[in-house]
């Protein structure tokens, strides 16, 4: 293996594709003789359809069709079945259960009451328009608040106890409670849900936006009754989905059953708006968390109790304990899960799912017990790192998480933070300085792959996964090459279609840990079959034997004799050489496996203009062996931005008197932009983990997002004096400085 090529930086190889235009994206695909969708969505949250007035829709022009529950297609539903990921390749779920348009109850706003398919895409959307639809209205549970008080808690299990926490907690040294919120994000990728189906020959074809061609076949065909093989989902190109288009959601249901009615292609895209509504969402989160220490700052007593909410079909939930059984050591832990129903879609994963607003609680909490025992933050959270799982009683398979927090905090410049709050001035405005350590899981899981190698020099690998915009081709690529020595360019990588080798979703920082294994035995194998062809009867090593045949730079060699691939493959007239893999889970019986990081976060407050910005972030991350500097960096990065806008910006909110989202448009919505972009510096450890996979690589697409809400938060209050527990930290959050801090 070239261990150049692993670790390097090269470019995207779909790079050129995508700022050409020519790399193609769902709704990019306009088959012949297409028709187009455009949905009619629900205006009331809670109630019953008892009418829809179709005749002006059905004469306007261009109507093909007007689909709602009275006509669609009966359908099968999917599996709600628990599934492990050894059984991921076979996986197939809905994140809304419920069909499109199965009934005439009306669960939340913006859900799908009708489709109307028409020959242009302006001819659908203005007959929508004109459909009227009535409804008998039933009052809305709201928000999380209401849904308390209407309803009765759910366990969100998994849910982790060891030693007595209360007990330890009543008789500790030092403790504090305190109860944390986040809001409903939403996920907002720049592409568009979007669906075009298409029905041939018994063969249902699918462009889709999602990030599991298999998962999405799978689902498919469970939901039309048919077997795999009769579908074939393609995303060679998706324009990210953080989450959001991990499973199939309606429109994809809806659009391929138009397209069986009507029996031709349609091409369905959700707006804007009800990608806020019926795509899914991080769910709203409370949070209560107890912690307590003895005289010296060791924890005694950990408690983390959360509830969030979830629709009234689908029973989601948001694990957000799951790095707090585990992230710092204490003999005494409880970890709970509860979960609310009210008026609102589905949620589902958002980048880092339970992680993210998980560690928001726990680290903006260690920081708060930090200060009750008088304790540096950073020294707090050193003395209390924890040197193995506690919660399985395991050893990590790697943990840097010390080294990290001591390269971030020279980098960052640590040391010269006052610990008296609102102390740190530049001019009008005051500094705050801010720490959070950041964690993430670590996943292998089954995946399958081919790769050949060609007469002409070149290689070609093909996988079931899908690249959503991480570098997935890439990374592929160098694998090939560190193995063949053939370069990048002569490289083919084929990816996003569920006919090709099966590989997971691309979700849960598992793609890459569970992929490039098998990409690696595949090509090794089509090594080994070049070396069969060579010392074969008339081969160019005739006589020889495999072991005295070597593979380098993209040449045979043995002795004193040198071919090319080429060379190879003409004599025993092959076109190719070629190699197929089956890769499987890690071994988690011996090892817990997880990523560390954390994050270290400057602020800016001026008071007499009441401006707050994230001015710097030092961040350092151990992800095991880092495949693609470039990429991986892009990676993190991205996910500060993110966490950047979860921690002062997004909140998705809904009209708590009717349950109607409010701004659910890029124009209220906000997120950070360019003006709002710190200055980030990530420094990544990049220790090999081969206790999950040879080449040491674990995920680093969540992990980014972790902590850096907490970081901030906390950042806030060193400056302000002011603790911010319920995100975002809006200004007027801030107008009320304590007396203290008051100019």
């Amino acid at each position: 293996m070239t261990d150049a090529m692993i670790g390097s930086a090269p470019r995207r190889i779909d790079g050129q594709r995508k700022v050409t235009g020519s790399a193609m994206y769902a709704s990019d695909h306009h088959l012949k003789n297409m028709a187009y969708g455009y949905g009619v969505f629900s205006t009331v949250a809670s109630g019953k359809i008892t009418g829809l007035e179709l005749d002006a829709a059905r004469k306007s022009p261009g109507v093909l069709e007007i689909l709602h529950h009275g006509n669609f297609p009966a359908l099968y539903h999917n599996s709600t079945l628990p599934m492990s990921f050894a059984q991921i390749l076979k996986a197939a779920k809905s994140d809304e259960s419920r069909l499109p348009f199965e009934d005439d109850t009306v669960h939340y706003a913006g859900q799908f009451v009708a489709l109307v398919v028409a020959d242009t895409f302006e001819h659908a959307r203005a007959a929508a328009y004109k459909i009227k639809v009535s409804y008998s209205k039933t009052d809305a549970v709201a928000n999380l608040e209401q849904g308390l008080k209407a309803g009765a808690l759910q366990d969100g299990s998994p849910n982790h106890s060891r030693g007595n926490a209360a007990a330890a907690f009543d008789s500790a040294a030092h403790s504090i409670d305190a109860t944390y919120s986040t809001p409903v994000e939403t996920h907002n990728p720049m592409e568009m849900h979007a669906t075009v189906a298409s029905w041939e020959d018994g063969r249902l074809i699918v462009y889709e936006a999602t990030q599991g061609v298999v998962a999405h076949r799978n689902s498919l065909a469970k939901i039309f009754g048919m077997i795999p093989e009769k579908v074939e989902v393609r995303a060679p190109f998706i324009g990210s989905g953080f989450g959001s288009k991990l499973w199939i959601w309606p429109h994809s249901v809806a659009a391929c059953g138009a397209a069986k009615v009507l029996k031709r292609p349609v091409q369905l895209v959700v707006p804007r708006q009800q990608m806020f509504t019926t795509t899914g969402h991080r769910p709203e989160t409370r949070q209560r968390m107890r912690l307590a220490t003895d005289d010296k700052g060791k924890l005694v007593s950990v408690s983390h109790e959360s509830i969030n909410t979830t629709s009234f079909t689908d029973p989601y939930k948001e694990n957000c304990g799951t790095s707090t059984k585990s992230l710092y050591s204490c003999a005494n832990v409880l970890v709970t899960h509860k979960i609310i129903e009210v008026n609102r879609g589905t949620p589902t994963s958002m980048r880092a799912p339970g992680a993210a607003p998980g560690l928001f609680a726990l680290e903006s909490a260690m920081d708060e017990m930090a200060e009750k025992v008088s304790m540096d933050p950073l020294e707090f959270r050193k003395l209390n790192v924890s040197e193995r799982d506690e919660s399985q009683n395991l050893p990590w398979s790697s943990n840097h998480l010390q080294e990290c927090i001591d390269k971030a905090a020279e980098r960052f410049g640590w040391s010269k933070r006052n610990p008296a709050p609102g102390s740190m001035k530049d001019g009008t405005e005051i500094i705050g300085y801010g720490m959070a350590a950041c964690n993430w899981d670590a996943y292998r899981t089954p995946a399958e792959a081919q790769v050949a190698l060609r007469a002409d020099g070149t290689a070609w690998a093909i996988c079931g996964v899908q690249d959503i915009g991480t570098g997935t081709y890439t990374i592929i690529a160098q694998v090939v090459s560190s193995i063949t020595g053939i370069p990048l360019d002569k490289i083919e990588v084929e990816l996003g279609n569920s006919s090709f080798p099966p590989a997971p979703v691309s979700g849960g920082s598992w793609a890459t840990a569970s992929v490039l294994p098998a990409i690696a035995e595949a090509t090794r194998q089509a090594v080994d079959q070049l070396k069969a062809f060579a010392t074969a009867p008339k081969g160019v090593f005739a006589g020889a034997k495999a072991d005295q045949v070597s593979f380098e730079q993209g040449q045979l060699k043995s002795g004193d004799k040198t071919f090319a691939i080429a060379d190879v493959l003409k004599a025993q007239k092959q076109a190719s050489a070629f190699g197929e893999a089956k890769t499987g889970m890690n071994d988690t019986s011996k090892h817990s496996f997880r990523s560390f990081g954390v994050h270290f976060v400057e602020v800016r407050w001026d008071p007499g203009i009441s401006r707050l910005r994230v001015s710097r972030v030092v961040s350092a991350i151990d992800v095991g062996k880092v495949i693609n500097q470039k990429t991986a960096l892009n990676q993190v990065e991205g996910a500060i931005v993110m966490g950047v806008g979860m921690a002062l910006f997004e909140a998705t909110d809904f009209d708590e008197r009717n349950g109607m989202p409010v701004n659910n448009n890029y124009a209220e919505y906000v997120v950070p932009v360019h003006a709002d972009q710190p200055e980030i510096d990530v420094i990544l450890l990049d220790y090999p983990d081969f206790e999950l996979n040879e080449f040491g690589a674990r995920g680093i697409g969540e992990i980014g997002i972790t902590g850096l809400a907490a970081a901030v938060a906390n950042a806030v209050s060193h400056a302000t004096g002011k603790r911010i527990r319920d995100l975002p930290i809006t200004l007027d959050k801030l107008m009320e400085l304590p007396p203290t801090m008051k100019v």
